[in-house]
């Protein structure tokens, strides 16, 4: 085996490895990466809901105090 087949072989060894590792460090930062766009999402939602007059807050249900439980719980319609 010359030189450049051995080089050639290191660097495909060298790119399944990468190619390994990515897949391993992706499948550890998805859960993470969910719980901050969760986070992003309940933030947006509860700004939004703080920013709705009182009489449109009792037209949905919901009163200014129970903004972060409807954020974090969703609404209850039973």
């Amino acid at each position: 085996m010359d030189g450049f087949a051995r080089a050639e072989r290191r660097a495909a060894e060298a790119l399944a490895r990468a190619a390994r590792i990515s897949a391993w460090l992706e499948s550890l930062m998805a859960p993470a990466l969910r719980h901050v766009r969760s986070w992003v999402d309940r933030a947006r939602q509860r700004r939004a809901l703080e920013a709705v007059d009182d009489w449109i807050l009792k037209d949905i249900g919901i009163s200014r105090c129970e903004i972060e439980y409807v954020v974090r719980r969703g609404l209850s319609w039973e």
